[in-house]
This record gives structure tokens, C-alpha cells and sequence, in this order.
């Protein structure tokens, strides 16, 4: 399990009527850890290097290169770098939102809507006129993107949260429910009932979807398929496949070829 270094991105300027996007280039440090915390505006977070994990109440998103997840106003949330990561935050106000105040969701983000993020926090922009179109036309971008079904539920319950973070740290790890069990100081007997009660699934298939999210990450990254498959704790290529196949209905052999769209 990686170390995690607490990092507070500054600055926090925040969007206006006017202004009705502003854009930060984060630099953190590798394994950092935003703390939990919320803003009242949308905030609009993608990496251009690595990935990143963010976790609101009851939910978990892993997003890789060319995804971003937006957190709507007031939702408390967490955001943890896996590794090395460079990201953007696109910090919307509410009233221009693109996207729904109610829930949080992962988006493609296309090359057009990468070159407007990158062009706005540069300040690059030669004129005020010409910022605003940009803003205009990144909203517009964030409002016609595709969204991706990434996100995993987590439970309020101490014990089976406690069991899940563990897991989140490490999706290979091969331990069964019943060898979990002593670690968490709850029978298995009771995680299971917990899992159908909190999560509405059994423990194989929410490590299933988590080992998912984690294979996308370093699928997009560029990592082979073998070596994903071995920190998955899948005994081979074929056995990882075959699973990424059922979950999504192409190979992964898609994805990494690809490296630009899901579908």
C-alpha cells in the first residue's frame, strides 16, 4: 500500500457569472491525497497524466487518461493520485453548469475539449472576447460528452468500508471473504450480509468491478496486458480477457489499441 501525502492545491479561484470557468493545472505529488472537502461550485476533474481516484459518500470513480469526472456543488468527496499524476480541475459555476447538480458522473473528454482546458489555463487566450467563446464552447464540449458507467458504490458501514479501502489499495490482493474476515474483526458470515444489505452485491462481483476500473487505469497508461493481468491476481492473459470481455462486451486488446474511446 502506497504512502499517502496530504496535498492542498492552490489557488482555489473560483468561477463567476463572468467568468463562468476557470481552469488549474494541478502538479501533486506522486500518491498524494486531496483530503476530503467540497466547493460550492461544479468542479470538473480529469488527469493528463496517470490516474486518480475520487470517492463521495457511497460512491468511487477510477479515472484514467481521457475521462473526467464531474463532482457536483456541495458533494463532499476525496481525491487520492494513483502514482505519478498531472490533472486539470475545471471549476464551473452553477448556473452554467452542463452537467446534472445532483450526481456525479464520468465523461469522455474529447481532443477539442482538452485543447480549450489547456488553452484556458495557460492564458493563452489573446483577447477577453475570445476567452469567453472558449468557455462557451468547453461548456458546450462538457455537455454533449459521452458518459462512462466507472462508478463503484462503497458502503457506510465501518467494517465493510474499512474492507473495501483495503481492497481499493490493492485489487489483486487474492484474499478470500473468509480470510478477510479476522483482518476486518467481523465474521464472514456478516460481510456477506453486508454486501448484499449496503452494496446490493455479492463480494466477488463488487471485486470484479473494482479490478475493472483498475485494469482501465493501466490499460490507459499503456501498461501490457500480461503485467495488468498479473497485478490483478489473474493467473494469466486469457482468465483477465475473458473477464474484461463479459464486463464490457470488446477485449481489452480494444481499449489498449485504441487508447482514445471506450465504445
Amino acid at each position: 500500500m502506497p504512502r499517502r501525502i496530504s496535498y492542498d492545491p492552490l489557488p482555489k479561484l473560483g468561477p463567476s457569472v463572468n467568468e463562468p470557468v476557470m481552469v488549474h493545472l494541478r502538479l501533486p505529488p506522486p500518491d498524494g491525497i486531496i483530503e476530503r472537502h467540497r466547493h460550492t461550485w461544479g468542479q470538473l476533474v480529469y488527469p493528463r497524466q496517470g490516474s486518480i481516484r475520487v470517492s463521495t459518500p457511497g460512491m468511487m470513480w477510477i479515472v484514467p487518461l481521457f475521462r473526467a469526472v464531474w463532482i457536483p456543488p456541495g458533494i463532499e468527496h476525496e481525491v487520492v493520485m494513483l502514482g505519478r499524476v498531472e490533472f486539470h480541475a475545471l471549476y464551473v459555476e452553477p448556473k452554467a453548469a452542463p452537467l446534472p447538480l445532483d450526481a456525479c458522473s464520468v465523461i469522455e473528454v474529447s481532443a477539442l475539449m482538452r485543447a480549450l482546458t489547456h488553452t484556458l489555463a495557460s492564458d493563452a487566450v489573446a483577447s477577453r472576447r475570445h476567452r469567453q467563446l472558449a468557455m462557451r464552447l468547453l461548456i458546450e464540449e462538457m455537455r454533449e460528452a459521452p458518459s462512462l458507467p466507472l462508478g463503484l458504490r462503497l458502503p457506510d458501514d465501518r467494517r465493510l468500508r474499512a474492507l473495501c479501502t483495503a481492497m481499493m489499495d490493492d485489487p489483486g490482493c487474492a484474499r478470500t471473504l473468509a480470510e478477510w474476515a479476522p483482518v476486518i474483526g467481523a465474521s464472514e458470515r456478516t460481510l456477506a450480509r453486508l454486501f448484499q444489505t449496503e452494496l446490493q452485491t455479492g463480494f466477488g462481483v463488487w471485486r470484479r468491478q473494482l479490478r475493472l476500473a483498475r485494469a482501465i487505469d493501466l490499460i490507459g497508461r499503456g501498461i501490457p496486458l500480461a503485467e495488468v493481468a498479473a497485478e490483478l491476481g489473474y493467473a494469466n492473459t486469457p482468465a483477465f480477457s475473458t473477464m474484461f470481455r463479459q464486463a464490457l462486451g470488446f477485449p481489452p486488446s480494444h481499449l489498449a489499441n485504441s487508447g482514445e474511446s471506450l465504445h
